[in-house]
């Protein structure tokens, strides 16, 4: 199936979590259609074998493609970790873009010089992850910590519910005790609890999510391939 300006996005996530990368794409990107596929059947990803999410992925990735969807957004970070580099072998065709947790600006933007990271052992264990901590973070303290229970929370729809602070709370309050003064949200489900990690932080922490950098990266490989609607 042929490809233009006019042909859609697609975004494939777990659940609903990359809904928030899709969203800060649509504002950056008025113009552009987008397909959004939730593999809520089988959410999460984050503590499966890695070749049990490449198979969902490459799934996810084929029916983009035959709705004629002309890049990719990988937005997941399991996802991308485990299986971004497959996709991008054996789909030449098509661009794709991936996720990762913000690392390098919370290193950057850290005074403490200790960062939390909130994220799936999918994540952590993946090659972006730690080659982007071994650039970056060289030089200041990762507090890694999953937090596999909040894709639960998000997927269920209890971000409000009376008990997710104290879920919270649970996680967060030993990074911020060892002294972080960064929390990076990575996983696409995350953001959607940043209201109630950033009510916990108390402004302790400043809370960083990647969304929106995703989002701009999108629109660099859609403009670089003349694709931009």
């Amino acid at each position: 199936m042929s490809v233009g300006k006019s042909s859609p996005v697609g975004f494939f996530d777990s659940g609903i979590g990359g809904k928030c990368i899709e969203a800060a794409f649509k504002r950056l990107c008025p113009a552009e259609k987008t397909v959004y596929i939730a593999d809520s059947e089988h959410c999460p990803y984050g503590n499966k074998p890695k070749e049990e999410i490449i198979r969902l992925a490459e799934s996810c990735t084929e029916r983009l493609l035959a709705a004629g969807c002309k890049l990719v957004v990988v937005a997941c970070n399991t996802a991308t970790a485990a299986a971004i580099d497959h996709l991008r072998a054996k789909y030449r065709s098509v661009p794709f873009v991936g996720i990762e947790p913000a690392v390098k600006p919370a290193a950057l933007e850290s005074r403490t010089g200790i960062v939390g990271v909130l994220a799936t052992q999918g994540t952590f264990s993946g090659r972006l992850y730690n080659e982007t901590k071994a650039k970056f973070a060289k030089d200041v303290t990762i507090i890694a910590t999953v937090a596999d229970e909040f894709v639960t929370i998000v997927e269920r729809g209890e971000v409000d519910a009376p008990g997710t602070e104290t879920i919270v709370r649970k996680r967060i309050e030993p990074v911020l005790a060892a002294g972080a003064d960064v929390l990076v949200l990575g996983c696409t489900h995350f953001p959607h609890l940043k209201p109630v990690i950033e009510k916990v932080a108390a402004g302790r922490a400043r809370v960083i999510e990647p969304s929106e950098a995703v989002a701009r990266q999108a629109r660099r490989v859609l403009e670089e391939r003349g694709l931009l609607a």
